[in-house]
């Protein structure tokens, strides 16, 4: 199914980045979500596929993934991390990592999950410019229905309580997004911060990206 003329495409789309931060920031107002340790991960719906912040196109890596897509309106884009998660909900980046090298979904693999944090377009229409408060519960709306496979990250206003969260589940860290923000591409945006739990990536781990 095409989408509508005139719709944001996925190959429009640059993903907004984090600056790397040592603390939570302490002036304005904020809003806080779990880091989850995955691949950063664009994706689209009216024929579902999936994209990395570098524009490597990942649709085949994850099959499990696009029938959930498909189950969203059409030419809607979503922004979020694919992982596996194990029991508690936490992400296990080296089975995700193993899974990404066979590029596909073989006998016995643990099943990826996106974890989805951001709305950038509804049925083409272009979000971008909505604050990141709007967007997000457009997003909260929109994934309500959907049980499995596509996970609804949650953002709270205590960023202290979910760092120590962060700490003692031993998750990756922690995400900062400042209230009334845009969604503008690039690297290093001040309205959005990521602040790391000590040893999250330990030195010398094998590299991330794909």
């Amino acid at each position: 199914m095409a989408s509508r003329e005139g719709a944001l495409q996925l190959a429009e789309v640059t993903p907004m980045l984090a600056r790397k931060a040592l603390a939570l920031p302490t002036r304005g107002d904020w809003r806080y979500e779990f880091k989850f340790d995955g691949y950063r991960m664009l994706a689209s719906t009216t024929v579902p596929a999936l994209k990395t912040r570098h524009g490597t196109d990942c649709t085949r890596w994850f099959p499990e993934v696009l029938p959930i897509l498909a189950r969203l309106p059409p030419a809607t884009i979503l922004d979020g991390e694919i992982a596996v998660l194990d029991e508690v909900g936490r992400s296990d980046f080296a089975k995700l990592h193993a899974r990404a090298k066979r590029r596909g979904l073989a006998a016995g693999d643990p099943l990826a999950v996106y974890c989805v944090f951001d709305l950038l377009a509804l049925r083409g229409k272009d979000l971008r410019g909505l604050p990141f408060e709007t967007r997000k519960l457009r997003l909260r709306k929109l994934l309500e229905p959907i049980k499995e496979g596509l996970l609804y990250v949650e953002d709270v206003d205590d960023g202290e309580w979910l760092y120590q969260a962060v700490l003692a589940l031993q998750m990756e860290g922690v995400v900062a997004k400042r209230v009334g923000s845009p969604y503008v591409g690039g690297d290093g945006h001040s309205d959005w911060f990521k602040i790391k739990r000590p040893g999250a990536t330990p030195p010398g781990r094998f590299r991330r990206e794909v």
